[in-house]
């Protein structure tokens, strides 16, 4: 078993080691949290191609000591030409190549407007040369192939192979590269310097935005350098729900940040003493179940949600939906799910600033479209939306597609700073209540906390079914219970499974120390000062 790592000078979590030591070490120069974030953000996208890009959106939670809590949107809209017309004659938005292209790329936007709010903490700044150098290194220098990339580059061979510049970008010799082989991404890492040296908005309004626009719309995607020039990532009120000991912070929609903060409203109503039981598994997926309803009717574009979010996170809402649970019945399932790919990540600084912060293709690789002349991944988060006028999430220009991700952030009564999250679509909001009750109702230590067997409500990567999966670690006992309650039960072959995603955690204590934990299911790390 892994123990949690500890430190005291700062600490940086993500699902690759690489990307934790770029942020570490930019803390070790006298850098922020933000800054930390920015080198992990950027050396991630480069490491682990698969989960994530430059070419995707992000969402931030910053917290600073005595303060709320700060959110960043940094999620892309609808290109002008990406309209329910132009998909004419189709039953979905395609799932690959230049029509899966079809919103806005947000992440850079969103460093930039994290780093506008490091600058009004005061002290010295890092360049964004110093910010980017890890991420550039990785990128000319060549990567170590994960197992986790050498497994879905082969998985989803079919539907990438042919898509503009994947083969030549993620293939060796046209076959997909084995684990421990090298990868060199030389063309990102000119894009890469670009932006160190030119600054982050030349990604939106200057010379790189000018090449990725002209060869969107060459090869087809509605995209064109003019919807590149009207985007910028959002600062935005966060959500809350107020648990007995803490405040839980989340994203507002687009994202499915409200069922996260359902689910613990919802199941702190419960009264469960015990984890790991039957009543806590149940519990949770039961939930699930009632957070999800609310999710599928009210998570859309910003603009558009029909009513309040924060009125279901209100007591007397929460109370209701509580007092429908039958702690011996599973409720009928299932409903509408969403799969995902990302990465979430957390960094903590010296002043005990705090940050929890998430970076999506969407799909693996995304679209699979990657850019020839400036070697950028570009997202499919745009294969969310409908195709139906009348559905929640119709396409229509401008507008924001439906998001899976959420990074959250906990703050105690007693001090205590905690900024967690996860991957894994669906599982995103499940594996954040797992980790969180694990750790903040029954005393098990952060990185038992993500390392137990999880369960997954739902499809992810690609499942068709929504089915309860679990992982094979769980007491056959326990499975027999689930099944005696009416859940449709679905035992993984593997103990730890890639299909509940690669969490994450941190946690800063009142005296200053500082706990960090990554997944043993991801090639993570906490990387402490």
């Amino acid at each position: 078993m892994h123990h949690t790592h500890t430190a005291l000078g700062g600490m940086v979590v993500a699902p690759h080691h690489l990307a934790a030591q770029a942020g570490r070490d930019v803390l070790l120069d006298g850098g922020n949290a933000i800054e930390a974030m920015v080198a992990a953000a950027a050396a991630i996208a480069v490491v682990y191609p698969h989960m994530t890009s430059i070419g995707g959106d992000g969402f931030w939670l910053i917290h600073t000591p005595g303060q709320a809590p700060l959110a960043i949107d940094a999620s892309g809209f609808a290109a002008e030409r990406a309209t329910v017309r132009r998909y004419q004659g189709l039953n979905a938005i395609p799932s690959r190549g230049p029509d899966a292209a079809l919103t806005v790329a947000g992440t850079v936007g969103g460093w930039s407007k994290a780093l506008t709010i490091a600058q009004t903490w005061g002290g010295p700044r890092l360049a964004l040369t110093r910010l980017l150098r890890d991420a550039i290194r990785h990128a000319r220098d060549g990567i170590v192939v994960t197992s986790s990339q050498a497994a879905l580059t082969q998985s989803k061979l079919e539907g990438l192979r042919d898509v503009h510049g994947f083969a030549e970008t993620f293939l060796l010799d046209a076959n997909p590269p084995a684990c421990g082989q090298m990868l060199r991404q030389p063309v990102l890492g000119e894009t890469l310097q670009t932006l160190a040296e030119r600054g982050l908005d030349d990604f939106y309004r200057g010379s790189l935005a000018a090449r990725m626009g002209a060869e969107l719309e060459r090869i087809g995607s509605p995209i064109r350098a003019s919807d590149l020039a009207a985007y910028e990532a959002q600062s935005v009120a966060p959500l809350a729900v107020r648990l007995t000991d803490c405040t839980v912070y989340n994203l507002p929609p687009p994202t499915q940040g409200l069922a996260s903060l359902m689910i613990l409203g919802i199941y702190e109503r419960l009264g469960i003493t015990e984890g790991e039981g039957f009543a806590h598994v149940h519990g949770l997926v039961e939930a699930t179940k009632r957070a999800f309803r609310v999710r599928n009717r009210m998570v859309t574009d910003p603009r558009r949600v029909p009513g309040d979010p924060a009125d279901y996170l209100k007591a007397e809402t929460l109370d209701a939906l509580a007092s429908e649970i039958d702690m011996r019945h599973a409720l009928p399932w299932p409903e509408s799910a969403s799969p995902g790919d990302t990465i979430w990540m957390g960094a903590i600084d010296r002043e005990g600033r705090a940050v929890s912060f998430i970076q999506s293709l969407y799909w693996e690789f995304g679209s699979g479209v990657v850019l020839r002349d400036t070697g950028v991944t570009w997202q499919n988060r745009g294969i969310s939306f409908a195709l139906d006028p009348t559905d929640l999430n119709a396409l229509e220009p401008g507008r924001k597609p439906f998001h899976t991700l959420n990074p959250a952030l906990a703050v105690f009564d007693d001090g205590r700073i905690m900024p967690y999250g996860t991957m894994g679509g669906e599982g995103q909001p499940q594996t954040q209540a797992a980790v969180f009750t694990r750790y903040a109702r029954y005393g098990e230590s952060l990185q038992q906390a993500i390392s137990a067997p999880r369960w997954l409500l739902g499809r992810t990567w690609g499942d068709a079914s929504t089915t309860l999966k679990l992982e094979d670690r769980f007491d056959p006992a326990l499975v027999r219970s689930l099944r005696d309650a009416g859940h449709q039960v679905e035992v993984l072959s593997e103990a730890f499974s890639d299909t509940m995603g690669h969490a994450g955690a941190l946690v800063l204590h009142g005296d200053g120390r500082m706990e960090g934990a990554s997944d043993p299911r991801s090639d993570g790390g906490a990387a402490g000062v």
